[in-house]
């Protein structure tokens, strides 16, 4: 956190094949030692597997999984007195897309699946029906927050 003025948020350049900004950011997330091309033929190749098996377009799939992953509320530790509380918070917009971005990806990467492709596909698909691994860590963050409520009073 600078101390003397606002960092100002980058401008993410939608992708070119879906001209979409969340597509964008999801393989900027997926690309690992700036190999951006290997991202995207993942990303599109998990599409394609995602169009052959829900005859769905890939898009809306993806979109749908993104909103689904979501978090609305997390917990936030703060020290007041000597003991540290979970305090539950309300999530910014752009940190619930960073943190659903975060799981969808993660969760893919520990699937059985035999490539990242398959794995990606599956996981979002998992996601977009409301069931798999992110929505299962979703819900666990919300359980949390739940769970402390009573703290809520601490807010920052």
């Amino acid at each position: 956190m600078p101390r003397r003025r606002e960092v100002t948020k980058r401008e993410i350049i939608p992708d070119p094949k879906y001209n979409n900004k969340m597509v964008a950011q999801f393989v900027n997330n997926l690309l690992k030692q700036g190999k951006k091309s290997t991202a995207e033929s993942i990303l599109y190749g998990a599409f394609d597997i995602i169009e052959k098996r829900v005859k769905e377009p890939p898009v809306d799939v993806f979109e749908k999984a993104l909103s689904n992953v979501k978090p609305v509320i997390e917990v936030k530790s703060r020290r007041v007195g000597g003991s540290t509380y979970q305090v539950p918070t309300e999530v910014q917009p752009s940190r619930r897309m960073a943190l659903a971005i975060r799981w969808l990806i993660t969760n893919a990467k520990e699937r059985a699946e035999k490539t990242m492709k398959e794995k990606l596909a599956a996981e979002l698909i998992d996601a977009a029906n409301n069931r798999g691994a992110a929505i299962k860590k979703r819900e666990a963050v919300h359980k949390m927050a739940e769970a402390n409520k009573a703290f809520a009073h601490y807010r920052f």
